[in-house]
């Protein structure tokens, strides 16, 4: 479609010019701002860490925690640690927490749905101290007889293997722990995201003569895969900083094992720092720092990888 041509001696009208409020120019800064402000923070964060971490890679030894001859043998049983608990933990979280999305979403009374749902994001509520005491008063003696009960019968699989602590608290007692910790976060994503589940589908499922479950597994389950990505990852992120409950907890050693159920643990960079940061200086104190560079490279690494996944999923 082509414009006529202006007839000569016309009066062309120009084009009125938008109008721009104060408010429009002030939210745009702010917001601007905001996310530069944010970027800023974290790359000062970064350098922090890199800063003070130089001398622990160079130290010598003697200087370092633990007796280590260099920081890759002080930090290597740690990340070891972290990143075992944390999947230990997601083993368990990940089926309990999509049972409770479903159940809240899908099954129960739609009166008694909102009761449940705020109980459950009440457990986010609780203090990791709070959680470590109960790790250690309640779940710790509690389970110590099913660790015997594995250690016994299924002794010839590896991770039940070895000799069976008398405390209780081993790494599978700390990874239930960041379990019950990581489920409320999980279970509130992935909650949302089965209630924005188009409803058309869902009727048409069940019209078609599909049973329940069969609708949620067809027409609830493939629209929510990125999210229940999402809440997965955002629940490796809880287990894997988790501080306060896993050093109460865990029993700490130096040792690389995969065995669950014995006295001689692994621990994690975070308990780690809060147990000895307070007694460490020098080149020690640099030790610790640098760790903790190394669990925000893993959790960074993990995020972006969940924004991989995410995106590949939906497009």
């Amino acid at each position: 479609m082509t414009t006529a041509p202006a007839q000569p001696g016309a009066t062309v009208t120009p084009k009125p010019k938008p109008v721009v409020r104060i408010g429009d120019r002030v939210f745009s800064a702010a917001s601007v701002i905001s996310g530069g402000l944010i970027l800023f923070v974290l790359i000062l964060v970064a350098a922090f860490l890199v800063w003070q971490s130089l001398p622990a890679f160079s130290a010598k030894v003697g200087e370092l925690p633990n007796g280590a001859t260099n920081f890759w043998d002080f930090v290597g049983p740690l990340v070891f640690g972290t990143i075992w608990s944390a999947l230990i933990a997601l083993v368990i979280a990940v089926p309990l927490a999509l049972g409770i999305a479903l159940f809240i979403s899908h099954y129960a009374p739609r009166r008694l749905a909102p009761v449940l749902g705020y109980v459950i994001d009440l457990l986010a509520a609780v203090p990791s101290v709070v959680y470590g005491l109960w790790g250690i008063v309640v779940l710790a003696p509690f389970v110590k007889p099913f660790y015997v009960f594995l250690n016994t019968y299924f002794g010839w699989f590896p991770l039940f293997s070895g000799q069976v602590t008398g405390t209780g608290r081993t790494i599978l007692t700390a990874s239930i722990v960041l379990a019950v910790m990581a489920i409320p976060i999980m279970t509130a994503v992935m909650r949302e995201i089965f209630l924005q589940a188009p409803t058309l589908n869902e009727e048409a499922s069940l019209a078609l003569g599909a049973t329940r479950w069969e609708m949620i597994r067809l027409s609830v389950l493939p629209f929510a895969k990125s999210g229940i990505v999402s809440a997965i990852m955002l629940g490796l992120g809880r287990a894997l900083g988790e501080t306060m409950a896993v050093a109460l907890v865990l029993s700490v050693s130096t040792n690389v094992t995969f065995q669950v159920l014995i006295a001689q643990n692994p621990s994690t960079i975070a308990a780690n720092i809060a147990l000895q940061f307070a007694e460490a200086s020098g080149t020690a104190l640099n030790a610790l720092i640098a760790t903790g560079l190394i669990l925000f490279v893993i959790t960074l690494v993990i995020n972006m990888l969940a924004r991989y996944i995410v995106r590949k999923r939906v497009s």
